[in-house]
């Protein structure tokens, strides 16, 4: 399942969610710190929603209130209810 997820407070302005039940299947950023958010999908690429949510949802870029990070983790839980 893909699911496109549109990211407030951040730079980037699309986050494409690719979802096989629960796992990660690919993810990929339009817009924002390009090699980093690049490395972010590797490092979660095959692993549970769950698994990396706790890992990423507290993240903060700067003096912001949210990051590329913890806007991903909502955009992973709303694929997921999508899905079921």
């Amino acid at each position: 399942m893909t699911y496109d997820f549109y990211p407030n407070g951040v730079c980037p302005s699309k986050i494409e969610i690719e979802l096989d039940g629960d796992v990660i299947k690919h993810v990929q950023f339009q817009g924002g710190c390009n090699g980093n958010l690049k490395a972010v999908s590797a490092l979660i690429q095959g692993k549970k929603v769950e698994e990396v949510a706790p890992i990423l949802e507290d993240i903060k870029c700067g003096f912001k209130k949210t990051s590329c990070a913890a806007q991903l983790v909502l955009g992973l839980r709303e694929a997921l209810e999508a899905e079921k």
